[in-house]
């Protein structure tokens, strides 16, 4: 006969008999039960935890993208600061050389004025805007004089040969007025203007013994010849200004050798060329004192720029 265990439960409502084959059912199947359930919590929480790794994971992306642009930001920044403060190096460069040129400017300016001898009765306190445009102003005044009336050389890198006045005439063999400056030059040598004009001839000058001749009219009555050319670059009527190329030097007409023959004239009298050749800014009285036959007194009257000259 076979043995079997038997377990009794005893509660309020009654006793129950268990054998041990049943109650291992119950066990196994309460096992099961508690399997099942622990495979669908454990796939519950495993699949919770995909997702939120995947939302870490698009979190880790994201803050990784915004630390890269916070880093770009950053270089961004640190390239204006940079460019910032070459900016202000710059700046305060310019400064110091707006400073030094304030200081070179007031000692030009002295400069200036004692080179043009104007604004003496002016008080050392003066600003400096009203002393610039005092200069200024003077300036322009002789700068036009400067350019109406002939000064400097009409040909470049020569020396002087005959001079203004009397001589032997090399041809002629008799004294005669030498009316301007010979300047001995290679033909081709390039002439040039003396001041602003009209040109009143250009072309050969029959019978005067100038050959090819170009005489500008200049402003208050003055006129420049420009003798023995081999070529004239201007014309009859043409306006010329002060610098500008009118010619080349020959030989032609009556003349012992490549030259140029150059004269001022003043209401057709004609005036010793040398005081015009040296007469410049920086002396500028000196044409008044040395040319007697101008009457520079009215001239004077309507520029007033000159302090020791004629009034």
């Amino acid at each position: 006969m076979r043995q079997k265990l038997i377990i009794t439960l005893t509660t309020v409502r009654g006793s129950r008999q268990y054998t041990l084959s049943q109650l291992a059912g119950y066990l196994v199947a309460l096992f099961l039960l508690l399997s099942a359930l622990s495979f669908f919590i454990s796939n519950l929480l495993l699949v919770k935890t995909r997702d939120d790794l995947q939302g870490l994971e698009q979190e880790k992306i994201t803050l990784e993208e915004q630390f890269t642009e916070a880093l770009g930001t950053q270089q961004f920044y640190l390239e204006n600061l940079a460019e910032l403060g070459s900016r202000y190096s710059e700046v305060f460069y310019e400064r110091a050389q707006l400073e030094e040129e304030k200081i070179r400017l007031d000692a030009d300016l002295t400069e200036i004025e004692s080179i043009l001898g104007v604004l003496t009765d002016i008080p050392e306190d003066t600003a400096q805007a009203d002393r610039s445009e005092l200069l200024k102003a003077a300036t322009v005044q002789r700068l036009f004089l400067l350019y109406s009336i002939p000064n400097g050389l009409p040909i470049k890198g020569t020396r002087i040969g005959s001079g203004f006045g009397s001589r032997v005439h090399p041809i002629t063999r008799q004294r005669s007025p030498h009316n301007g400056l010979d300047f001995p030059a290679a033909r081709g040598t390039p002439v040039y203007a003396t001041a602003d004009g009209i040109v009143e001839k250009s072309g050969y000058d029959q019978g005067s013994g100038f050959g090819n001749l170009i005489v500008l009219q200049h402003n208050f009555g003055f006129k420049t010849y420009y003798a023995h050319l081999q070529k004239a670059e201007v014309e009859s009527s043409q306006y010329v200004h002060k610098g500008q190329l009118i010619g080349y030097s020959g030989n032609t007409g009556r003349s012992t050798g490549p030259h140029l023959h150059y004269e001022v004239r003043h209401l057709y009298a004609p005036l010793d060329p040398k005081y015009f050749v040296d007469w410049g800014l920086d002396n500028f009285e000196s044409l008044f004192s040395n040319i007697e036959d101008v009457a520079w007194e009215s001239l004077s009257a309507m520029y007033p720029l000159n302090q020791g000259g004629p009034q």
